[in-house]
């Protein structure tokens, strides 16, 4: 049978300002050039890495890395993979990044507005970035795509950063201030507003694992930060809402992971009731009544069980059916449906804000695309109002602290060359994306399967 989706449903896919554009200049570009060469050096040897195990020879311990990931370009041997420079150079390239997506079906595209180039210095805006913003969203709103903006994914500029951060007196103003300009600017043109991308991952990152910036470990300062999180978003919701009277739409894009136990012994329970509460739960439900829309990034999936003999693993035992991406985590597509059920008490409407495969050979893409869309329509088909679905990415992009060499693209790039190359599993996307349904014989396949158990085994989890 075939899996048809509510009429109206956005499909699309997400990219983030500095991963893709190119000649950022804010914090994050200041820590890649401090930390670049370190990186490369730790990248057979940090824990992390260590716990990346890979299917063949590489998961029996063999290789730290595998040939086809060290075939490109750049590696995480090299110093340059950590350096975002001119990335993917959409900024100059919009243009026919967006004819790329049109071509392949979708009718909503979400993104990230640099808040360090419109707001260079404290208080000072650029007018040709306030227009170069303005063109990419006339871009994609006369490709009759929907734009779903962005307005912090991770990065600050320099002089907020240096100032304290979010830890600052001053940080919320600051930021309702370039709210309130670019909401102003592009209210005529853009419906959907998130304010925030995942806000508990960056401050876990920050001030808990210590692995991203500031990397100073203080739960004080951690508890600090996400209070003056939830409070920003909460006025810049009403503040959105006061400049577009009342005919914006806004939430946020927060990565959930859903927890379940090995099994009910009562370690496992309380252990599982606790990663909740410290991942799922310091963000959401404290600015859900100041949301017009729920964005789920979904990636992970965890089966708690307390091992204290293994230390990297003490909390986790996955099953690997399926495989594992790149960066090793599980593929569980029936993961995302019951995240999906989990937040469905809410009654909010919920977009798929993120959602996608680091595979290179794109061997798993269209499978991994697919399924998890087959748990969607399960979800919406017991009542949870999904209204769309961003992969992510659609190009591939810098992510992060692991650089260029993850290959999350529905849209290969060529790093020294930057040419484009749509992968065949962004085809098979397109298929659902045009049609809106999944085809009858992916569905019946998977309907055969029936639901996706599997065998035991181990993967790492380095966002926990």
């Amino acid at each position: 049978m075939e899996l048809k989706f509510p009429k109206g449903f956005l499909w699309g896919a997400a990219t983030s300002s500095h991963q893709v554009e190119g000649g950022n200049v804010n914090d994050w570009s200041e820590w890649e050039y401090a930390n670049s060469a370190r990186l490369a050096k730790e990248a057979t040897l940090r824990p992390a890495l260590r716990r990346r195990l890979w299917q063949g020879e590489q998961a029996q311990g063999k290789k730290p890395w595998p040939d086809y990931i060290l075939s490109g370009y750049p590696n995480p041997l090299q110093p340059a993979n950590y350096i975002s420079g001119r990335a993917c150079d959409h900024y100059n390239r919009f243009r026919e990044d967006f004819d790329i997506a049109k071509s392949l079906g979708h009718n909503a595209h979400r993104f990230s507005i640099e808040w360090s180039r419109v707001e260079p210095s404290e208080g000072k805006f650029d007018a040709k970035e306030i227009e170069h913003y303005r063109q990419v969203i006339l871009a994609l709103t006369a490709q009759r795509v929907e734009p779903f903006v962005t307005l912090w994914h991770y990065t600050h500029p320099a002089w907020f950063a240096k100032r304290g951060g979010w830890l600052h007196p001053k940080a919320k103003e600051s930021f309702l201030n370039f709210v309130e300009k670019i909401v102003s600017e592009y209210k005529g043109n853009v419906k959907y507003w998130l304010t925030f991308n995942e806000p508990e991952t960056v401050v876990r990152h920050g001030y808990i694992q210590a692995i991203r910036l500031p990397q100073e470990r203080s739960l004080r300062k951690a508890f600090k930060m996400l209070k003056v999180l939830v409070q920003t978003h909460n006025d810049a919701y009403q503040l959105i809402h006061k400049i577009t009277d009342g005919k914006a739409a806004v939430g946020f894009a927060e990565s959930l992971v859903f927890f379940e136990t090995y099994n009910n012994w009562p370690q496992n329970v309380f252990l599982m009731k606790f990663l909740d509460w410290y991942r799922n739960q310091q963000f959401v439900p404290k600015v859900i009544k100041n949301t017009d829309f729920i964005g789920l990034n979904y990636y992970f999936h965890s089966r708690v069980r307390f091992n204290p003999f293994v230390s990297w693993k003490w909390f986790q035992y996955n099953e690997n059916k399926l495989g594992l991406s790149d960066v090793s985590w599980e593929i569980y597509p029936e993961g995302i449906y019951k995240m999906l059920m989990i937040l469905k008490k809410y009654n909010k409407p919920i977009f798929i804000t993120e959602n996608g495969i680091a595979d290179a050979k794109d061997g798993k893409r269209t499978m991994y695309i697919k399924e998890y869309c087959r748990y969607i329509h399960k979800a919406i088909s017991e009542g949870a109002d999904v209204k769309g679905h961003f992969y992510w990415s659609f190009l591939d992009n810098f992510e992060w602290s692991d650089g260029f060499w993850p290959r999350f693209g529905l849209v290969e790039i060529n790093y020294k060359t930057l040419e484009r190359k749509i992968r065949p599993s962004a085809w098979e996307y397109a298929k659902i994306c045009k049609s809106n349904v999944i085809a009858s014989d992916d569905a019946d396949l998977a309907e055969k399967r029936g639901p996706l158990r599997s065998r035991e085994g181990e993967a790492s989890d380095p966002e926990i």
